[in-house]
C-alpha cells in the first residue's frame, strides 16, 4: 500500500471537534429520554475534557433540556436530526486541515426500518456549520458500517453493506468501488454477521474495530450464555484469516432489559477522540476486564468507561451517536 493516497483518516487522529446526538423522540425510547438523556450528558462532560464538543439538536424542547444538562460543557448547535445517531446520519469527513471534504452518503433509515423527520438532512447541515464543502453520493451508506485504519484497509459487513434493502442496484463490485472511489481505501475487508438483535443489519462499530494500522479489536464470549457466542468466534477468525493482527477482549455477555431477549450492547462501540477512548459499560464484571484490557491496547490515552444502558434502549452506543471532525 505504499504511496496510496489517504482520503478517510483513522479515528485516532487528531480531531478538530466531537459531534454528539441528543434524544428528542420520546417514542423512539419507549416514552422516557431521562435515562438516555443522562447517559449521553456523562459522555459529554467527560469528552470535553479532551476535545471541542458538539451537539445536535432537533427541537426546541430538547434544546432546553440539552442546555440544562450540558450548556457549560459543550456547543448545542440547532440543526435538522431525527434523532442521535450522527455515525449514521452525519457526514464523513475526509482530508485533514484545508483539505477536508464531507462525503454525504444516502441515508435511508437503515434499510427502511427507522424513518424520522431530519435525519436525511443532518449531513449537509453539519457539513454546513464547520464550513466543509459537501460532495453528495447515490450510495446508501452508514457510518457505522464501516471501520477504517488509515492506510487503505476498510472493514465491513455482508449483512449490512450488501443487504437488499440497501444498495439492491449495485454489486459488490460496484459498492467496493464505490468505498474506493470516495474515502480514498483500497483493501474492503468483509465481515459476514452482526450481533443478534441488532436493528442497524449487523454495522461493523459493534463487533470490529481499527485499533492501529492492521491491528483489528474484536469481542470473545463473555460466558457460555453469551448470545453471540458462534458470531463473535467467526468474527475472530475472518479477522485472522485475513491477515491482520488482531486482539480481544470480552463481550458484555447476555444484556437484555428484563424479558430474556438479548440486545446488541457491546463494548466495541467506543468513541476514540483526542488523548481519550470513551468505552460503553454495562455488566460490572465483563466490563471492568474489558476496561483494563483496552488500557493496555491504547497507551497514551485515557480509557473512561461509562455507563451506556440507556443509550442502549434506543439500539445503540457512544460510537453510534457521535461523529468526528478531523483536525
Amino acid at each position: 500500500m505504499t504511496g496510496l493516497k489517504i482520503n478517510l483518516a483513522p479515528e485516532w487522529a487528531p480531531h478538530a471537534a466531537l459531534w454528539a446526538g441528543w434524544p428528542r423522540l420520546a417514542d423512539e425510547w419507549g416514552g422516557d429520554l431521562a435515562p438516555a438523556r443522562a447517559d449521553i450528558a456523562a459522555f459529554i462532560h467527560a469528552a470535553s475534557a479532551h476535545v471541542p464538543v458538539r451537539v445536535a439538536i432537533g427541537s426546541d424542547e430538547a434544546m432546553a433540556s440539552a442546555l440544562a444538562a450540558v450548556g457549560g460543557a459543550a456547543e448545542l448547535v440547532r440543526l435538522p436530526t431525527g434523532d442521535i445517531w450522527l455515525r449514521d446520519t452525519g457526514p464523513i469527513v475526509t482530508g485533514q486541515g484545508a483539505t477536508r471534504q464531507a462525503q454525504v452518503f444516502r441515508f435511508n433509515g437503515w434499510g427502511g426500518k427507522y424513518l424520522m423527520d431530519g435525519d436525511t438532512e443532518t449531513a449537509a447541515a453539519v457539513a454546513a456549520h464547520e464550513g466543509l464543502p459537501p460532495r453528495l453520493h447515490d450510495l446508501v451508506l452508514e457510518g457505522g458500517g464501516i471501520d477504517v485504519d488509515g492506510e487503505g484497509r476498510l472493514l465491513t459487513t455482508r449483512q449490512c453493506l450488501l443487504n437488499a434493502n440497501r444498495n439492491p442496484q449495485f454489486s459488490q463490485d460496484q459498492i467496493e468501488g464505490h468505498l474506493r472511489a470516495a474515502l480514498g481505501v483500497e483493501d474492503i475487508l468483509w465481515l459476514g454477521d452482526g450481533l443478534a438483535n441488532d436493528h442497524t443489519d449487523g454495522h461493523v462499530d459493534n463487533i470490529a474495530r481499527f485499533i492501529a494500522p492492521g491491528h483489528v479489536l474484536c469481542q470473545h464470549p463473555a460466558n457460555p450464555d453469551d448470545p453471540n457466542t458462534d458470531v463473535l468466534g467467526e468474527i475472530e477468525r475472518s479477522l485472522v484469516a485475513a491477515g491482520l493482527m488482531v486482539s480481544t477482549i470480552p463481550s458484555p455477555g447476555f444484556v437484555h432489559f428484563g424479558d430474556g431477549v438479548p440486545v446488541p450492547a457491546s463494548h466495541m462501540n467506543f468513541t476514540i477522540t483526542n488523548g481519550a477512548v470513551l468505552v460503553p459499560v454495562y455488566e460490572e464484571r465483563y466490563s471492568a476486564v474489558a476496561l483494563a484490557e483496552l488500557k493496555a491496547l491504547f497507551p497514551g490515552r485515557q480509557v473512561i468507561g461509562l455507563p451506556a444502558r440507556g443509550i442502549l434502549a434506543g439500539g445503540g452506543s457512544f460510537h453510534c451517536m457521535t461523529r468526528e471532525i478531523p483536525a
